[in-house]
């Protein structure tokens, strides 16, 4: 166990595509060879390819805890836990901010991935309030389908006024800031901005 006052908060954040979980995976990976106790978690709604692991884009995978709240993040973390995994972070509840803090106050390196920005290029919560609190912040990049730049930006493909739509290929895309179309995608595939008449 790392002695108290020596915990942190890392935050790995960026687009749909960009390597979020694939760096998180990574970083978790190396913890494990450097003998760290490792626990990780992710969101019990995303099951998108695993009930149990922590699964990129790319098929890099890694055993996970699929929990419902932030609270049961705080309640299943061990003692002896030194450095705690947390993935899709966005799709987790606002007391998960407070939940990362207090581990890191533990003592615990605390990595964390998620999306900063939702399908209408708008902060993506709890996300903005982790990158104030975390000593390290990473921020990858995409690659835009539509003109091979760097993409920052999540592309929305499907008709839904929801923020929270779990999907991946076929639902979502990277795009650069060009070519990024902020709105809400309809049936026919247009793009209206939110608001505004049909």
């Amino acid at each position: 166990m790392t002695e108290r006052g020596t915990g942190w908060i890392e935050v790995i954040c960026g687009s749909m595509f960009s390597g979020k979980s694939e760096e998180l995976i990574r970083r978790l990976t190396r913890a494990k060879i450097a003998r760290r106790n490792v626990q990780v978690f992710k969101p019990r709604l995303d099951d998108r390819y695993s009930d149990e692991e922590v699964v990129s884009h790319g098929g890099l995978r890694l055993t996970a805890l699929a929990v419902a709240t932030s609270a049961e993040v705080l309640e299943r973390t061990e003692e002896r836990t030194e450095v705690v995994g947390i993935d899709e972070v966005q799709f987790f509840d606002p007391g998960i901010v407070d939940v990362a803090g207090h581990l890191a106050d533990l003592g615990k390196r605390v990595v964390i991935a998620g999306l900063d920005q939702d399908y209408l290029g708008r902060p993506f919560e709890p996300v903005p309030a982790l990158l104030a609190l975390a000593e390290e912040v990473t921020k990858t990049r995409a690659i835009c389908v539509r003109c091979g730049a760097p993409a920052a930006r999540t592309q929305r493909l499907v008709a839904s006024n929801e923020r929270v739509v779990v999907g991946a290929a076929g639902v979502y895309e990277a795009r650069c800031r060009r070519c990024y179309e902020p709105g809400i995608a309809t049936v026919d595939g247009s793009l209206p901005f939110p608001d505004s008449p049909e």
